[in-house]
């Protein structure tokens, strides 16, 4: 049984709603996708189908700064109060960007993915519009004491990078990420206006995920890409097109290596790092959206899967490390 026909009766044993694409080098190993991206109008998922990736948007966040930190506008110790001025008090002094970055800036957390249920404001529609709800949340940690997920973080380095390039975040994303590695089809789109060859996210009964995100997402997530648009990132990330290689090595570099609750793997700066060496990946879970795209550099192999449902990528992208990524 090949590849493909293997991963075809995951594929209808599970229910999975996607796509994939794995491709090592030039060479396309798997390019599939499954079922809907509409069910009300019985739109098939493509490979080239739009999805939501979740906090996979984070790893473009981190890209942005750094690129500011290469231009000179930021630097890794910059304060983020001397971008925020007397906007989100309780954020520690102290807090640098390479403390959000790598996720040890103890700050609070306007999005507990812990939290019954999480906040999701449908009036974000840019990054600066997250400033209300970022504020209200008191320093939890000391600054660079430990690794605590913060999407909070995130959205707060969305508005330090406007401010220090005086652009909004989703042109500096486009600028600075998406058109160097010629992703032509990922941006930032609003969830109640989904374009063609956009697949609508689904909750476990069956409504769309539009009532459950925000109108526009930011530096913590809400980001829309493809499968081959990643497969083009990470050949772009590897060969220093969207920032400078030793950069790349740096934020692909061991952080924290102690995550919590995810024993299997560490992080640097906007990515997370497997305990497996070499691999680097991004990752995104929210309401009808699920997705995961990896990279061995050593084997030039890239491996995405992205699901229109919130559990759906997860059987696949196991399935596929076992028969691809073990020796």
């Amino acid at each position: 049984m090949d590849l493909e026909e293997k991963i075809g009766r995951l594929a209808a044993r599970t229910g999975f709603s996607g796509a994939l694409l794995v491709r090592r080098g030039d060479e396309t190993v798997l390019s599939r996708a499954y079922g809907l991206a509409h069910r009300g109008y019985g739109v098939p998922n493509t490979v080239d189908t739009r999805f939501g990736i979740a906090s996979g948007t984070k790893g473009f966040t981190a890209l942005v700064v750094v690129s500011l930190i290469v231009d000179g506008l930021l630097a890794l110790g910059t304060r983020v109060r001397e971008l925020l001025g007397s906007d989100l008090p309780l954020i520690h002094d102290g807090v640098t960007v390479e403390h959000l970055l790598a996720h040890r800036s103890g700050i609070g957390d306007y999005f507990d993915e812990n939290a019954e249920p999480p906040p999701r404001p449908q009036e974000f529609t840019s990054a600066a519009a997250y400033l209300t709800a970022l504020g209200g949340h008191p320093q939890r940690d000391p600054p660079g004491e430990q690794f605590t997920y913060n999407n909070g973080g995130f959205a707060v380095l969305a508005i330090v990078a406007e401010r220090a390039a005086g652009r909004p975040f989703a042109d500096l994303v486009r600028e600075r990420v998406t058109e160097p590695a010629g992703m032509a089809d990922t941006e930032f789109l609003r969830s109640d206006a989904l374009p063609g060859r956009t697949a609508a996210g689904y909750l476990e009964d069956g409504r769309t995920n539009v009532f459950s995100l925000p109108v526009v997402g930011s530096g913590d997530g809400g980001c829309y890409s493809t499968a081959p648009d990643f497969a083009a990132f990470w050949q772009a990330l590897s060969a220093g097109r969207i920032v400078p290689r030793e950069w790349v090595e740096r934020m692909t570099a061991v952080h924290s290596p102690v995550t919590g609750t995810r024993e299997k793997f560490r992080y640097g700066l906007g990515f997370w790092l497997p305990v497996q060496e070499g691999v680097v990946l991004l990752e995104g879970y929210d309401y009808g959206v699920s997705f995961r795209s990896e990279w061995q550099p050593s084997r030039e192999l890239s491996i995405t899967v992205l699901s229109n449902t919130a559990d759906g990528a997860w059987p696949v992208v196991r399935r596929l490390e076992e028969l691809l990524t073990k020796p």
